[in-house]
């Protein structure tokens, strides 16, 4: 039986036995469709005699060889480990064998272009799916050189984390997926520098590329960009290369630090799990941020993030990387920090901060929520362990502790002590305290209590400013009182400013900042006693500090009448202070609902729109007394149409509208407007119905009963791409009949092999109703496929499936019974199966009880 779930104790015990010096790896990619021929050869020493294990999952091994000696294959090898005797000094290793080209985005990902037939191949090994490609001990503080060694079609690019060389032609030919034959080549590459497995890399197909360069410490670095072929044309590679030259410029100040590799690439790839991956100079991204039609500002926004969130892992997680993966935290908060940092100074997107407040923070302030929370240190135990906290607390909780380490230290400080680990540490493994260390040492202060109370429990607390005012208006007494929940009842100390903002024409404009040190249960702001109130009073102004937030009586009161004219940042801080008192049942949905109807026609800033759509989506299919729905609905329905047909010609906010609105689309009136402006018998003006709009507009109707196959059929033959075949599996998904639901579940979770992209559209489809009863059905049956689904299925697709499929439109009472009977009956259930079945209870609770209170009122 294959044990791939690899324990941290067993990693331990590897690294105390081994250390890796080489490896050779040589791939031939010209063999068959399913499986590429891997070869291995390992240079290591053991410090003792001993047995261990190397790591190669899901493939063929037919010949192994130890230090000369010939292994029986067949007896060693038990599909994810390969049992070996070791000797003590120096060991030579060889594994030859097959390796299996998956569709998962996971290990090397194969993919055939629908448009010209060609193919493309990419890795992706974070977690530990290097082991897919090659034999390797595949955890991260086991460090070695690796060269790789690829014959592959001669008129493929070949990517890898060195630079590339020139190919040399290869006897054979390669059969090509349309049947011709075609000649091959080989390339061998440089060793890499010293580095952990799983951020190597092997990018392969007929990529199109853009070549510059740019100027650093180091000397003129090589830049390319890739993309498969048929997406050259939508390629914005002025706006990627301008981004990437920008954080190559502030990383390199910022950390005093030269960049650490020979090259620096660039690959769009397909069907891509995550947003982007940090492989050592050879960063891949998802194609989704190549835009072929036109998209939000937020969306260009976020791919800037993402380009400079990878660029920072050069430092921070290839050139120091952590020992074990309990400080994966680490690794990724401190991108996320960095990389909004960088934008927020060094490009257009000066207002990265806001956007990091309504979507990390928020994520953050969520997650910390469910009963699955846990401290951002976490306890990481095997590798499954490791797979399911790829999560809001990894991220975005790790990063706002960040910030708010850096406002505790100070900003040059904590860079000082950045740049002494660097110098440190390079191209070795740290763990938490090596970080700290460094960081105390350069700010003096003791940073063991704040790491007790920060990183090592788990909650979110939550501050309530308590004031009171004589009848002038002044101020006689105002206390922060901070609380936590009776399962997490930490309190910790916040470092925040309080602002006040008075109403002046059209605006609030602040008049006065006060920064304040909160612990305990209760702090006095004495600052402001004797001032006047001057309307709103917002704790954390600035979003210094990770907490949840309050109003007084007199400032909600005032928000909720005039809620707009708020800069940016306070205004992202007002809205999420609203949405957590929502879901925390303390203000009623369609208060907030109310207040989003005033907004959403005047927001400028293209994230907060985009929160603001989201928010509005989720009160109206979940926070609304179930007797409401259909009239809060009909109402948001009206002010988007409303908003979409007068916002400004061509702008961002008439795009973002005209696609929410047609989400809502379902009474004869709007169908119609939808029908219209596909056709083009009507109009917004300025708005192109480009291909990606069509297919909105094209799922509007089908979910509405108002498009049938022959339409969806000629969409797609004319959107003849991936892209296109995915939103064609998504429309058909979402239209309204059993036949198609069930059509839908039995592709989603009775249907093996699959790729990840479109498993994801026809999830999305399925889950596309205007009549919830149409899901009634799949209540049971999603509970009942659970456990043998995920047996069958890679972590990240059974993941992907366990969430897709969940019936949240159908939430409810019976729901909420139905989540905890399989919870109680499953509890030696897989544990990442058990979160997101956990999770989505959780979900469901809390959607209960603020409808319950939505009703009260």
């Amino acid at each position: 039986m294959a044990t791939t779930n690899l324990t941290r104790t067993e990693a331990e015990g590897r690294s105390t036995l081994i250390d890796v010096a080489s490896y050779d790896v040589t791939l031939d990619l010209t063999s068959e469709e399913k499986t590429f021929g891997s070869v291995t050869e390992v240079v290591f020493t053991a410090e003792q005699d001993g047995d261990t294990f190397i790591d190669f999952v899901d493939g063929t091994v037919t010949g192994l060889e130890l230090n000369g000696e010939s292994l029986d294959a067949a007896g060693s090898y038990d599909g994810a480990r390969i049992a070996l005797t070791v000797r003590s000094g120096e060991n030579r290793l060889r594994v030859e064998g097959t390796g299996t080209y998956m569709n998962t985005g996971e290990g090397l990902h194969r993919f055939v272009d629908p448009v010209d037939n060609e193919v493309y191949l990419y890795s992706q090994f974070e977690v530990a799916d290097c082991r897919r490609m090659f034999a390797v001990w595949d955890q991260p503080d086991l460090k070695a050189t690796f060269r790789f060694t690829v014959t592959a079609p001669a008129h493929w690019q070949i990517v890898s984390n060195q630079p590339t060389p020139e190919p040399q032609p290869a006897e054979h030919t390669w059969r090509d997926p349309s049947g011709n034959e075609r000649p091959t080549a080989t390339w061998s590459f440089g060793a890499t520098p010293v580095m952990s497995s799983y951020i190597t890399a092997l990018v392969a197909g007929p990529y199109d590329v853009v070549r510059d360069s740019v100027s650093t410490r180091r000397g003129e670095v090589p830049l390319a960009i890739y993309c498969r072929r048929s997406l050259s044309e939508f390629l914005d590679s002025d706006n990627v290369l301008d981004c990437t030259k920008r954080g190559f410029e502030f990383f390199e100040n910022e950390f005093d630090c030269e960049y650490p590799f020979e090259k620096y690439d660039q690959i769009f790839t397909p069907e891509y799990n995550a947003g982007a991956m940090e492989n050592a100079g050879c960063v891949t991204f998802n194609e989704i941020y190549i835009f072929r039609s036109k998209v939000s500002d937020a969306k260009i926004e976020r791919r800037a993030l993402t380009i400079l969130h990878e660029l920072a892992h050069m430092w921070f997680g290839d050139l120091v990387t952590m020992k074990w993966w309990n400080d994966l935290w680490l690794n990724e908060s401190f991108a996320e920090w960095a990389s909004t940092v960088c934008q927020a100074e060094a490009t257009e997107w000066d207002e990265a901060w806001t956007t990091f407040s309504i979507l990390e923070k928020t994520w953050a302030y969520n997650q910390d929520q469910l009963s699955s929370t846990h401290p951002i240190v976490a306890d990481i135990g095997d590798l499954e362990d490791v797979e399911s906290n790829f999560d809001g607390i990894t991220y975005a909780k790790g990063a706002s502790v960040l910030k708010q380490l850096v406002a505790y230290v100070g900003r040059d400080r904590f860079v000082q002590g950045l740049r002494s680990y660097f110098a440190k540490y390079a191209w070795g493994n740290t763990t938490l305290p090596d970080l700290l260390t460094e960081l105390a040492d350069a700010s003096g202060r003791d940073l063991k209590a704040w790491s007790a109370l920060w990183l090592e429990t788990a909650g979110v607390n939550t501050l309530t400013p308590k004031l009171e005012t004589g009848d002038d208006g002044t101020i006689s007494s105002f206390v922060i009182e901070q609380t936590a929940t009776e399962e997490l009842p930490t309190l910790r100390p916040h470092r925040l400013a309080v602002g006040c903002y008075e109403r002046q024409g059209d605006s609030w404009v602040r008049t006065n900042r006060v920064e304040v040190d909160v612990d305990g249960t209760s702090t006095s702001v004495d600052a402001l006693v004797g001032t006047t109130h001057p309307g709103v009073i917002l704790l954390n102004d600035d979003d210094l500090a990770y907490a949840k937030i309050r109003l007084d009586d007199a400032s909600m009161a005032a928000v909720i009448e005039q809620p707009e004219g708020f800069d940016s940042l306070p205004r992202a801080l007002v809205l999420g202070a609203l949405w957590d008192m929502t879901r925390d049942a303390q203000l009623r949905g369609r208060d907030l609902v109310s207040v989003l109807q005033v907004l959403v026609g005047k927001e400028t800033h293209s994230g907060i729109l985009r929160m603001m759509l989201t928010v509005l989506r989720q009160l109206t299919e979940l926070y609304i007394s179930p007797d409401a729905q259909d009239e809060v609905r009909a109402h948001v329905t009206a002010t988007l149409r409303e908003a979409a047909s007068q916002a400004a010609p061509g702008s961002d906010a008439q795009l973002q509208l005209t696609e929410a609105f047609a989400a809502y689309a379902s009474t004869k009136d709007d169908v119609a407007l939808v029908r219209g402006l596909l056709s083009g018998q009507e109009s917004f003006e300025g708005l192109a119905i480009d291909q990606d709009l069509r297919w909105s507009l094209l799922t509007s109707l089908a979910a509405a009963g108002a498009a049938q196959e022959d339409e969806i059929a000629a969409e797609e033959q004319k959107d003849a791409t991936a892209s296109g075949k995915e939103r064609a599996a998504l429309v058909r998904a979402a239209l309204p009949t059993p036949e198609a639901k069930a059509e839908a579940w039995s592709k989603l979770v009775e249907t093996p092999g699959l790729p990840n992209q479109t498993i994801e559209a026809i999830g999305k489809g399925l889950q596309r109703v205007h009549d919830r009863q149409l899901l009634a059905p799949y209540a049971d049956k999603y509970f009942a496929m659970l456990t043998s689904m995920w047996a069958d299925r890679t972590f990240h697709i059974g993941q992907s499936i366990a969430n897709l499929a969940f019936p949240v439109s159908l939430t409810s009472p019976d729901l909420l019974g139905a989540a905890q009977q399989w919870l109680d009956e499953n509890a030696s259930a897989p544990a990442g199966l058990v979160r997101v079945v956990t999770e989505h209870r959780d979900d469901v609770q809390r959607a209960l009880t603020a409808q319950a209170y939505d009703a009260s009122l």
